[in-house]
């Protein structure tokens, strides 16, 4: 009885220890989180497709599988029938796609030294990168030359240089996702609620760097628009993706309460946008965005080692040329889905956790009315 006792009373004080130390390492920690603005908590009633596609790895094939390091980002050269992807590695890879994705054959060509995001073609066959660590750079010379074209704007570097895209008249637009988190502590930057993202242009005449537009929740994916008027660019951390017209600064929503968190937007050639979402909005992503003090929980526990945010039910939202849905294309067993991009019949999607670009006949596997 004794022994039940005593046992009782240290469990009971050793819950209040506890306790009382968290309540400590809780006031003592400076992480701040903000709240979301009101319309990142809306739900997706206004972005739900007619079309679903719901278990796309039951049709998908993967090309390059074991090759390719996280391939973030897909670029399509026509020309060459060759696609561009920026690895964790460091390489920016080329892969000849052939009828089977099993005989596709990547080359490493070029090794930035950092982590290369997005990919764009630019005016004269090179190849643009944006690399989260390195900036904005320039491959010329068929791979032989690399240039750093700009690493900050208004005297602040760039943390996360994201995504890229090209003009016709050859200015690049491309996104800073973070000026405060680098790309390793992006779990962070959504944790913590504030815009840090920037929207920037680089003029290759004027060697200038504009920021278009500031404090955004962190500017991922952006592309232009068909008639040269627009940009398209997301906002992961709210689910929206907005138009930014290049002559007047004016901004207004494209598309908002997405089923998922955008990171890569792509146009199609055919008049629609292809939005790829990592994940979709779980039931603990709702609380966190609700409530700051769980994501400052989140944020201590994350410090200490243990990272509870899952990443399910991963995808693709294609969207016509004024943001409203036709299809989604995802599968819950899927995640870390960053690009879509669509080459001929098939989709071809982008990730950062495979070691592959999963490939998904359009055709043979179409989205279908919701059952």
């Amino acid at each position: 009885m004794a022994v039940f006792f005593f046992s009782t009373r240290f469990l009971f004080f050793s819950t209040i220890i506890s306790i009382l130390v968290s309540i400590a390492l809780y006031q003592l920690d400076t992480f701040d989180p903000a709240p979301f603005p009101s319309d990142a908590l809306a739900s997706a009633t206004t972005s739900i497709p007619p079309l679903l596609n719901d278990g796309i790895l039951d049709g998908a094939e993967f090309v390059g599988d074991g090759l390719l390091n996280r391939p973030e980002d897909i670029a399509y050269h026509r020309d060459s029938g060759l696609i561009y992807t920026g690895c964790a590695d460091g390489w920016v890879k080329r892969v000849k796609v052939l009828d089977s994705a099993n005989d596709s054959v990547v080359e490493d060509w070029v090794h930035t030294g950092g982590r290369p995001l997005g990919i764009a073609f630019g005016l004269h066959g090179e190849v643009i990168v944006a690399d989260a660590y390195k900036g904005l750079l320039n491959i010329s010379g068929d791979g032989k030359k690399t240039e750093l074209l700009t690493e900050e704007a208004e005297g602040v570097r760039f943390k996360v240089t994201d995504a890229v895209a090209v003009g016709d008249n050859g200015v690049l637009y491309f996104t800073d996702g973070s000026y405060k988190y680098n790309f390793q502590q992006c779990v962070f930057d959504i944790l913590e609620g504030k815009p840090h993202g920037r929207l920037m242009s680089f003029d290759p005449t004027t060697r200038v760097t504009r920021v278009l537009l500031r404090d955004l929740y962190f500017a991922n994916g952006v592309s232009m628009s068909p008639d040269q008027t627009h940009l398209v660019f997301c906002e992961t951390h709210i689910r929206r993706c907005s138009k930014y017209y290049i002559n007047g600064g004016r901004v207004e929503v494209f598309i908002q309460g997405l089923p998922g968190f955008p990171d890569n937007i792509r146009y199609d050639g055919d008049g629609h946008y292809w939005i790829a979402m990592p994940t979709t909005v779980t039931t603990l992503w709702k609380l966190l965005m609700k409530y700051p003090f769980l994501r400052k929980i989140t944020d201590m526990t994350v410090k200490y080692g243990f990272n509870p945010i899952g990443l399910e039910n991963a995808g693709v939202l294609q969207v016509d040329l004024d943001g409203n849905p036709i299809a989604l294309y995802r599968d819950h067993k899927l995640s870390h889905i960053t690009t879509g991009v669509k080459i001929g019949n098939h989709l071809y999607c982008g990730s950062l956790l495979h070691s592959h670009i999963m490939r998904l006949d359009l055709l043979k596997y179409p989205a279908q009315k919701w059952l």
